[in-house]
């Protein structure tokens, strides 16, 4: 549940806190952060994740930003509470736009890897596609950034952006032959960086 409207009592003694914090004193900022930390989770994170260990993780992000963040945040005579909640929210956006792009490379590079000769690629893309739905949504992400630059933009460009084989080989200067060369040697070091899934997991 939202929580109760602040009294004017209540009003006042936030106030000071998060002008205290933004005096240097973050310590201030504890009390407001447990007095709103059940609303935030159960009626802003977990609705709209669903899942209880992401909304935990979006929940500390979220407290930890307002901390950072709280010299940004300008009093305006009502509580802190509606500004904690749109960081609380754009953090779940944050989780789900996030998790569209992984969804989106996963089934990408299952239409793509079997292009390969390695006769063993589909199973292999199939399974990586698996794990990322079922819990490695960061993993993909993390593979993608041991990339070299040319093999993340080959990448990007094909399979998350959808360009035209063309088009990708126009922005990064090259043929299209050379761009699918390019793009075979990307997704097969990608595989070697994200790892060979095990199946008795």
């Amino acid at each position: 549940m939202a929580p109760e409207p602040a009294t004017a009592i209540e009003l006042e003694q936030e106030q000071r806190q998060v002008e205290e914090a933004q005096a240097g004193n973050l310590d201030a900022m504890r009390p407001i952060l447990e007095r709103y930390v059940q609303p935030l989770y159960g009626t802003v994170i977990l609705p709209r994740l669903g899942d209880a260990a992401t909304a935990e993780d979006v929940l500390r992000d979220t407290l930890a930003t307002a901390v950072e963040k709280i010299s940004r945040f300008t009093w305006q005579g009502k509580s802190i509470y509606p500004w904690l909640r749109q960081i609380a929210i754009n953090k779940v956006y944050d989780v789900h736009r996030q998790s569209k792009r992984s969804r989106k490379l996963a089934d990408a590079m299952v239409h793509e890897v079997p292009h390969e000769t390695d006769p063993d690629s589909h199973a292999d893309a199939q399974l990586i596609a698996d794990q990322e739905r079922a819990a490695h949504r960061t993993r993909i992400d993390d593979a993608m950034g041991q990339l070299a630059e040319r093999y993340r933009t080959a990448i990007e460009l094909r399979l998350v952006q959808e360009l035209s084989r063309e088009e990708c080989a126009k922005r990064l200067g090259v043929t299209v032959g050379t761009f699918d060369v390019l793009l075979f040697r990307a997704v097969r070091s990608f595989r070697k960086h994200f790892g060979e899934p095990d199946v008795h997991e």
